[in-house]
């Protein structure tokens, strides 16, 4: 029986189908990692993000292929976590833009949203590079767009873009010559390709009874890849990412300083309730609210309205909102009472999360007898910081350097969009400054950026490691402008050299360096340039390699695996071989590195 057409309900067991396949594979998809490092993650964020947007449709789906469609790009976009996840994010947002507007797509429509949505992850990429799973997706949408005329049959045409997709993805080790030289396909490609055999899998079952994606839609959301432990050790698992707000963030501000005291969040259902059906004016809603209030969230669909707004006038809040339906799930926190208690226990107050989904905190243009969207100027920091970082060290350093915000997070369990959305958030201040401190986040960190575009001041940093970032921090000046500011951490960032220690997960040859499973590997910058035996000698190895002049600045920051007698060690033999280095030792906590070094000429 063929298939002409995918409604809401079809797309949501396609993509359900799709997350269940790739959850099943995500160990392999981060095997094809093309170092062989513990912390190989591709499968993980891609995972992650499609767990992010099922969980969204569970909560949100329809029969309708455009509002689904627009589910699923919502929660993908804010899941997104890491280069892979953010690229499979903006697929589906591509094509969640095109299907929009219809109930069902035939196999034309069906090619075009496909396309729309390669077209949309181009666009978010800076620098796009084939041989990854921006190819795979822009061959199998090319290939549908040209089959969908010959055929209308749904079926088999995703036969074909499923067909086409593992072509390209075995042909992407001859357009990466890395991806050649280790003997794998590119990760992303194919965890795109078991999306899409999950795709084809549901379309297959339409003809042979149905697919079962209900109970699979009852039972928990996409759960994270579970690590896997290597043939010459167990591996550290990642910690959870999480979010540390130091007292700086609020210290500045007096409880009565709290002018909206009032931190209220709750749904109106437009379908019940004496006003159901009212026409919703969401620009004049939010007009209203303005008037004795800010932090305005409101997400608007036919039937629920969700909002957030801090208030100091809740029961006009809940008037104005009872014009338009039933109030549901209604939450309302005094502020100044939050602060009081928090500061009692000598704790700094941290704002809750802000974000009901793609739509940041409103900016009203508003007239002088409007309340104004964000608190006055002089109660704003010239400057915010959020860094990423693994390792209580790495944080503690990054704190005492003025960051207000630390996310956990590195190599492995990188930060989603929505985390960075949250940071953000939560920070009163001008000019926000972001340090991803790992070149799979920085990604994320400018989705997240640009989703608050023209609501907050937001720069990315570009740092790829976590001794560029701590150069970045130290290159900081309160006193500079935001201009001067950019320009110097980037200019340090630019003097910096960056080192890790790891071990191999498994057999590899990489620029004429054989490695073998086991072994203790050096990388500078993201190349791996030594292999050994030993962890000394490995270390040794790297930063001779590392120094060229002998007077730099070295930083040791151990792991928590670091053996401290090592440690000792290797300070003393970087002493006697570099007499006019400065060597600073401090206790980074990281799991898998052993050790990260950092070389400042």
């Amino acid at each position: 029986m063929s298939k002409r057409s995918l409604n809401g309900t079809d797309f949501t067991a396609m993509v359900l189908a799709g997350a269940e396949q790739l959850q099943q594979h995500a160990e392999h998809v981060n095997s094809l990692n093309v170092f062989p490092v513990p912390d190989g993650d591709t499968g993980t964020n891609m995972n992650l993000t499609m767990g992010a947007g099922v969980a969204e449709l569970k909560r949100n789906n329809s029969n309708s292929i455009g509002h689904s469609a627009g589910v699923l790009s919502k929660g993908l976009l804010m899941g997104a976590r890491g280069n892979s996840g953010v690229i499979t994010s903006q697929l589906f947002r591509g094509f969640g833009r095109y299907a929009a507007t219809y109930d069902e797509l035939n196999a034309v429509q069906f090619a075009q949203a496909l396309q729309t949505g390669v077209d949309a992850a181009y666009k978010a990429v800076v620098k796009p590079v084939e041989g990854t799973i921006l190819t795979v997706a822009k061959e199998a949408a090319k290939h549908a767009v040209f089959l969908a005329r010959r055929t209308p049959d749904i079926t088999e045409l995703m036969e074909q873009v499923l067909a086409k997709a593992k072509e390209t993805l075995a042909q992407t080790p001859e357009m990466l010559p890395v991806l050649k030289q280790v003997g794998v396909v590119d990760s992303g490609g194919q965890g795109l390709v078991y999306i899409y055999e999950g795709f084809l899998q549901y379309l297959h079952s339409v003809s042979e009874g149905g697919y079962d994606y209900q109970s699979f839609a009852a039972s928990s959301a996409v759960q994270p890849a579970q690590d896997q432990p290597s043939a010459a050790r167990t591996q550290v698992k990642p910690a959870p990412v999480r979010t540390e707000v130091p007292d700086i963030a609020q210290s500045r501000l007096e409880t009565e300083d709290i002018e909206f005291l009032y931190d209220m969040e709750f749904f109106i259902n437009r379908k019940l309730g004496d006003a159901a059906g009212t026409h919703f004016d969401e620009d004049q809603f939010r007009k209203a609210l303005s008037m004795n209030g800010d932090s305005i969230i409101v997400i608007a669909d036919d039937e629920i309205i969700k909002v957030h707004v801090h208030s100091k006038a809740p029961g006009e809040v809940l008037n104005l909102a009872l014009r338009y339906g039933e109030i549901t799930q209604i939450h309302i926190l005094n502020m100044r009472e939050q602060h009081r208690d928090l500061l009692s226990a000598g704790m700094d107050i941290a704002p809750m999360p802000e974000v009901f989904a793609d739509i940041p905190v409103e900016s009203m243009d508003h007239t002088p007898e409007e309340a104004p969207a964000e608190p006055p100027a002089d109660e704003l920091a010239p400057y915010g910081f959020i860094a990423v970082a693994s390792g209580q060290g790495i944080a503690d350093i990054f704190k005492s350097l003025g960051v207000d915000v630390v996310l956990s997070g590195g190599q492995t369990m990188n930060p989603s969009t929505e985390d960075f959305v949250n940071a953000i958030a939560s920070i009163s201040a001008h000019h926000i400054y972001i340090l991803p401190n790992n070149s799979n986040i920085v990604l994320a960190a400018q989705q997240a950026g640009e989703l608050l575009e023209g609501e907050r001041s937001v720069k990315v940093i570009p740092s790829k490691t976590v001794p560029q970032g701590i150069a970045a921090a130290f290159a900081f000046s309160e006193e500079d402008s935001e201009e001067t500011n950019t320009s110097s951490m980037l200019e340090a960032i630019g003097r910096i050299k960056s080192g890790q220690v790891t071990y191999a997960v498994r057999d590899s040859q990489i620029d004429q360096l054989d490695i073998k499973a086991g072994q203790f590997i050096g990388i500078e910058n993201s190349k791996i340039v030594t292999a050994a035996e030993g962890l000394l000698p490995a270390c040794q190895e790297l930063l001779t390699k590392m120094l060229e002049n002998g007077d730099e600045i070295v930083t040791i920051l151990a792991g928590e695996e670091a053996n401290p007698e090592m440690t000792g060690e290797l300070a003393a033999w970087l002493a006697e071989q570099y007499p006019d280095a400065e060597i600073e030792v401090h206790q980074g906590g990281q799991p898998l590195y052993y050790y990260i070094f950092s070389v400042e000429s």
